[in-house]
């Protein structure tokens, strides 16, 4: 039975769980992997947000901005992130084990989940192998979850997913390769494949970032400001947004100030260029967005 499955029924396999009139038997050993690795995410979640990390080089940061990574290797400090954000991560975590699981309930191949991989020296770890395909798992909001479903992640990959499938594949030496995303407001799965033509070159980029790692000036800005209404002012790039190490990289915004952080209705706002002070309250101390 197992040789009929195939990673492109993955996603309407783990749906017929759910809609099927036939009973279904979860293996308790699935069972009992599944709940091991979700209380071991929630406890990592809450007692080691505080635990700095030794900065280290790997394979899921080679997608990352050039930028970003030179603040990260440096040491720089982390602004601290709220509450809620960490705790939508945990559970982006735990929808992904679920994920896992799913996969095996649905009668999938899964092999070498968590295996450690290298490549040109750098460490990481991919999620499985599923029915002979390397997968990673990620959890999207819904404005993300389009961009795996209909394939724009290919030009559109702010957070460098590409990059890091690019490096799990060199390094498994197994061209096929993609991601299994869950919608975390609907519920919706999609199988997202990329074609090794769409990868880029892991050896060269990590070539690449040890040069600019060796210069003490950081490279160029990843991003630049994004014109935010009509009144001069000017507000930092989506990308920028999620980014550990605005404050630092924007503290010459504002004349020498630093960004300054408005909070609107619909969440805060940061601003490099005052032109117009917006008429919400400003936010002073940044870990408060």
């Amino acid at each position: 039975q197992k040789m009929t499955k195939s990673i492109e029924t993955l996603v309407d396999d783990i749906y017929a769980l759910f809609t099927n009139d036939e009973e279904i038997t979860i293996e308790k050993k699935h069972l009992d992997a599944f709940a091991e690795a979700v209380v071991a995410s929630v406890a990592s979640a809450i007692s080691e947000v505080r635990k700095e990390r030794e900065p280290n080089l790997r394979l899921s940061l080679v997608g990352h901005k050039d930028r970003k990574i030179w603040y990260e290797m440096r040491g720089a400090k982390k602004e601290p992130l709220p509450a809620p954000t960490l705790i939508k991560f945990l559970y982006g975590h735990i929808l992904e084990e679920l994920l896992i699981l799913f996969t095996k309930v649905a009668g999938h191949e899964i092999k070498e989940e968590q295996a450690e991989l290298h490549v040109n020296g750098v460490k990481g770890h991919k999620d499985a192998t599923i029915d002979g395909v390397l997968i990673d798992f990620k959890s999207a909001s819904s404005f993300s979850f389009k961009k795996f479903r209909d394939g724009s992640i290919l030009t559109d990959d702010p957070f460098g997913y590409i990059a890091q499938l690019s490096s799990y594949s060199e390094a498994d030496n197994n061209p096929n390769a993609g991601f299994v995303v869950i919608d975390k407001t609907t519920g919706e799965l999609c199988y997202c494949p990329i074609d090794d033509m769409d990868m880029i070159n892991p050896v060269t980029r990590i070539d690449d970032i040890r040069k600019f790692l060796k210069s003490d000036e950081p490279p160029e800005k990843c991003y630049s400001s994004v014109a935010d209404g009509a009144g001069g002012n000017f507000k930092l790039a989506f990308g920028c947004n999620y980014c550990d190490y605005k404050f630092t990289c924007w503290k010459d915004a504002n004349d020498g100030k630093g960004i300054r952080t408005f909070m609107y209705s619909n969440g805060p706002k940061h601003l490099v260029t005052v032109g117009k002070t917006p008429n919400v309250p400003e936010i002073t101390d940044a870990a408060q967005v």
